[in-house]
């Protein structure tokens, strides 16, 4: 994230484009974490988090040696298949550990990742400030081989549970469908919302995710079990994670471009510019921090307490508290501390939805379902992480300066209370998810 702004500069692209180095990797996800979660169902989850690191690492490796926004975009592609780690691992836990012990262990699981983006965040800024933006790929495939080792020194896989066959027409139309929304959103602001090219394209985009979900419908072993979505517990907490996801992409793509943004310069362009910090990748860096930080706290407090509360009641509460965290990033982000405060209840509210989410899908599912119906649960969060940051992207191209592509100051507020509002709905949908009894607490379904 924070290297962003370093890229649509150094690579001569847009805003909107450069955004799709974010895109390419969460549309792939999108497909690739149900189809990896299933494969981790027949051959070895262990075994597939192997695979999910060894392909990051070769796309992390190709980004390094980029040579234009293009081919960075490819290779991001590429390590997109790596979101299969998160439900392979949550599944893992559910499948090695007993359940009174689930909540914890997967609070903690989340919250690890909250502490892996807080230490990215400040080492790609200080890469970014005082190395260049390829060392971030070149550190990162090191990164997954060292984890890739621990992982196959440390854990066993159990038997495999189903004999699935992969939804492949399924897999090729969700990719489709999602690539071109987010070409749609793309060329929007260029071309006019309301330009056949445009409109053809979301057009074409729902015409493909209509034909996915009707495939989804008739194959023996599908991508998605529409039926288990249809579930009320499963159904509203992935509505839930759906736009909670988009709301925290749309804020976490356009902070470096606020943070980075010079204000008050003699030029002919940004004399007009009355926002942005002129911070550096590792400001940046730091005034993301405190979300980091605090999604740790949210996952492991909420995950320690989720024996003596309701999952569901938390994980509104933790929707609420997001909402508010958002909320007070779009009414206060005219000063550094200002960001960095509202980032730390943003960041809480995000931590205890990546820490409940996975466990109110796994206790509403069978046994044999966990890996795929979590690895969903990830996939519509990407889902919405696409389109939250390609549409935030599209706003800040949308709403510039009179005769420039630079955004206006209130562009960034746009979003912000965009994604607030967003965060609002995915707390009516959490409130909306049907109580379990506390003996189905880590029950398998």
């Amino acid at each position: 994230m924070p290297a962003l702004p370093t890229l649509q500069r150094e690579l001569d692209s847009t805003t909107a484009w450069t955004a799709w180095t974010v895109t390419a990797f969460l549309v792939v996800a999108a497909v690739t974490t149900p189809l990896l979660a299933r494969l981790g169902d027949q051959y070895g989850k262990a075994r597939l988090i192997l695979v999910s690191l060894a392909i990051f690492a070769v796309g992390a490796i190709g980004a390094t040696f980029a040579w234009n926004i293009g081919s960075l975009i490819g290779f991001r592609a590429i390590q997109g298949v790596s979101a299969a780690v998160f439900p392979l691992a949550f599944a893992i836990v559910k499948e090695q550990l007993p359940a009174r012990s689930a909540g914890f262990a997967m609070g903690l699981v989340a919250s690890i990742g909250g502490v892996g983006g807080g230490v990215g965040l400040l080492l790609a800024g200080v890469v970014l400030d005082y190395l260049n933006w390829r060392w971030i790929f070149g550190i990162a495939a090191m990164i997954a081989a060292l984890s890739a080792l621990v992982v196959h020194r440390v854990i066993r896989d159990g038997p495999g549970q189903s004999e699935a066959r992969l939804d492949v027409p399924g897999a090729a139309l969700l990719m489709a469908g999602l690539a071109t929304l987010m070409i749609g959103l793309t060329v929007g602001p260029d071309l006019g919302w309301a330009a056949p090219g445009t409109l053809g394209l979301f057009a074409a985009a729902l015409v493909l995710l209509v034909a996915w979900t009707l495939v989804e419908r008739r194959v023996p072993d599908p991508l998605v079990d529409v039926r288990m979505l249809a579930r009320r517990t499963v159904l509203m907490t992935n509505l839930a994670t759906l736009v909670a996801g988009f709301a925290m992409f749309a804020t976490f793509v356009i902070v470096p471009v606020l943070v980075e943004a010079p204000r008050g310069l003699a030029d002919d362009v940004v004399a007009f510019v009355d926002y942005g910090f002129d911070g550096s990748s590792t400001l940046t860096g730091l005034l993301i921090l405190p979300a980091s930080i605090s999604i740790v706290l949210g996952g492991v407090s909420l995950g320690l307490i989720v024996r003596r509360v309701r999952p569901e009641r938390l994980f509104g509460i933790s929707l609420l508290v997001m909402t508010i965290g958002m909320a007070a990033i779009a009414a206060w982000h005219d000063a550094e501390w200002q960001l960095a405060l509202a980032m730390a209840p943003f960041g809480f509210g995000i931590g205890g939805v990546l820490a409940l989410a996975p466990l109110l899908i796994t206790g509403a599912v069978r046994e044999s379902e966990t890996a795929v119906a979590v690895g969903m649960n990830a996939t519509v969060r990407v889902i919405g992480s696409v389109v939250g940051g390609q549409a935030a992207a599209a706003i800040l191209a949308s709403i510039t300066i009179t005769a420039t592509d630079v955004p206006r100051g209130d562009a960034f507020t746009t979003v912000f209370w965009m994604s607030a509002g967003a965060a609002l709905v995915a707390a009516v949908a959490g409130a909306l998810i049907v109580p379990r009894r506390r003996a189905r607490l880590g029950a398998t379904g």
